[in-house]
This record gives structure tokens, sequence and C-alpha cells, in this order.
């Protein structure tokens, strides 16, 4: 590894923990000012969702890891809409993969945790019992919930991903490509030709 290579690495997993930071504030912040105004149904389907974004986000990075440039090169020089920043995804899996799976995953993971204890307080309020400790039960029943829907859903996504990382790609690239062109935000660096 050289000195160039260090560098750069160093001065990408900076950039990655400062939008870490930032990502976990907002998303903490935004779950707990919803589930605080909310009855404890409504916080739960937040959690559910919540579990889905990490599990959605970890099958993409996965996807874009497994994904084969050579595809989507035919399908840019047809003008398939999205192709080209499919293939820069793939070409920057690496970073796309650290971003979906370590912030988007690892943020979805801790506010998921964080939002299923402000349900717990919520159910525990409403159903009052003597004598019992429904708190510490409920919240041991919501956590091995939350766990098995984040580790199955993910093994689920990876699976999906191995084997239709193309497909994920192209339909990542075409978001992608929709945002860039119609709200003129860059998301991607652009397609740079790569030497022989």
């Amino acid at each position: 590894m050289n000195k160039n290579t260090i560098k750069k690495s160093l001065r990408f997993s900076i950039s990655i923990a400062v939008i870490t930071l930032v990502l976990a504030a907002i998303f903490s912040i935004a779950s707990t000012s919803v589930l605080s105004g909310t009855s404890w149904a409504i916080g739960l389907i937040i959690v559910f969702i919540i579990v889905f974004i990490g599990v959605f986000f970890d099958m993409m990075g996965i996807a874009a890891a497994a994904a084969s440039e050579t595809p989507f090169h035919s399908m840019a020089a047809e003008k398939v809409p999205g192709s080209k920043q499919a293939i820069i995804i793939v070409r920057n899996a690496d970073r796309f993969a650290s971003f979906c799976n370590d912030v988007i995953g690892d943020i979805a993971g801790i506010v998921s945790g964080a939002a299923s204890t402000l349900v717990v307080i919520q159910l525990a309020a409403v159903i009052n019992t003597n004598g019992v400790d429904l708190q510490s039960v409920l919240n041991i029943i919501l956590t091995s919930i939350v766990a098995a829907l984040t580790v199955g859903g993910k093994a689920f996504g990876k699976t999906l991903a191995m084997t239709k990382s193309t497909e994920i790609i192209l339909m990542a690239g075409k978001t992608v490509s929709f945002v860039e062109r119609n709200l003129h935000i860059r998301l991607l660096p652009e397609l740079k030709k790569q030497k022989k």
C-alpha cells in the first residue's frame, strides 16, 4: 500500500465518520420526535420501517460488491437509463458498500433499538399491571423480534443481492439517475474512462 492510497483511504474514512455522525443525529432526533407524539402501534410500525431500511441498504451494499461491470456496458451502449450510474457504483463498490452497510445499515440498527425502547415505555404505560415488571418483559420480547427481523432480513437480502446483483444495481442506478436529472443533485462522481 503506497502513501497515496493510505491518504485516500484515511480521507474517505474521516468523511464517512462525519457523515455517520450527522446522519445518526438526524435519524435519532427525527425518530424520537415522531415516536414521542404517536401511539405505541404507530411507533411499532416506525420501528419495523427502520429495520426494513437497514436490511434494504445492506442488500444494496452486498449487490454492489457482487455485481460485474460488463453487463452495464452493453446497457450503456443501448442508452438504458441508469446504466452509467450503475457502472460508477460497481467501480466504487467498496465506498458504496461502506456507505450502505456501515453508515445507513448500522445507523438503522442503532436507531431501531432506541426506537423500540420508546415503544416499550409507551406500551407499558398503556398496559398497567400491578406487581409485574412488564416493561422488562416487553423490552426482551420486542428486542428479540427486532433482532430476529434484522438478522433474518439481512440473510435473505444477502442471498437476493448475490443472485440478482445486476438487477438491484441497475435499479439503484436508475434511482440515482432520476435524482440527478430531476433534482440536479450530484450523488456520484463523473464516469471516467478506465486506463487500459
